[in-house]
């Protein structure tokens, strides 16, 4: 199944959680209802455990913007990590390349991160790399190329005063390096990764 690229605000209101992690003034009036011309219809009922599952599998999918079959792959991996596999399932998520790159503040979005990777804007370790898939190892330094620096809204990112990096990464002006795997309390997205598990283990 292929990344969706539809409107964002959509998604946000299917999983009634805010996937984008920005705060939007529309998006936070209409979180509450469900998209459709003519909003809910009926009351709703009460959902099932395959439901709520299900749902939280989807707005996790949505929120790092991959594919059903990535998000499957990166679960099958996950099982073969020693220690907990919902922790290693979001290690996973939290190490691609363009997520670093928007929890470094290099970018506003993911997507917008993922434009950056694949523009070819964005070097590892000196070196370029174009895939936002790319997983990051311990150590690893990213940087900006000169001419993605040049573009007036990442300049603006740059310069935002109030950018803050997770712990489990440091921030040198354009640069970035990734510390460490990054243990659960540093993931804040709001994931209930034991409802996963649970999805693909029926």
């Amino acid at each position: 199944m292929a990344r969706y690229t539809g409107p964002k605000h959509r998604l946000a209101r299917r999983e009634g959680a805010n996937i984008l992690e920005k705060t939007s003034p529309s998006l936070a009036r209409r979180l509450g209802v469900p998209p459709g011309v003519h909003g809910p219809k009926g009351r709703p009922g009460k959902q099932s455990d395959y439901g709520k599952q299900l749902r939280e599998k989807q707005k996790a999918k949505r929120i790092y913007g991959i594919s059903e079959n990535q998000f499957r792959n990166y679960f099958d991996t996950a099982t073969k990590v020693k220690g907990k596999t919902g922790e290693a399932l979001l290690q996973l998520l939290e190490s691609r390349l363009d997520n670093i790159v928007y929890r470094l503040g290099f970018s506003s979005s993911r997507a917008m991160a993922r434009q950056l990777v694949s523009h070819g804007h964005i070097q590892v370790d000196g070196r370029k790399v174009s895939i936002p898939s790319y997983l990051l190892k311990v150590n690893q330094v990213i940087t900006l190329s000169p001419t993605a620096i040049k573009t007036p809204v990442v300049q603006k990112l740059l310069e935002a005063a109030e950018t803050k990096v997770p712990n489990y990464l440091d921030r040198k002006a354009a640069a970035g390096k990734f510390v460490k795997t990054p243990p659960r309390d540093d993931i804040k997205t709001e994931i209930n990764e034991q409802l996963i598990i649970e999805y693909y283990s029926r």
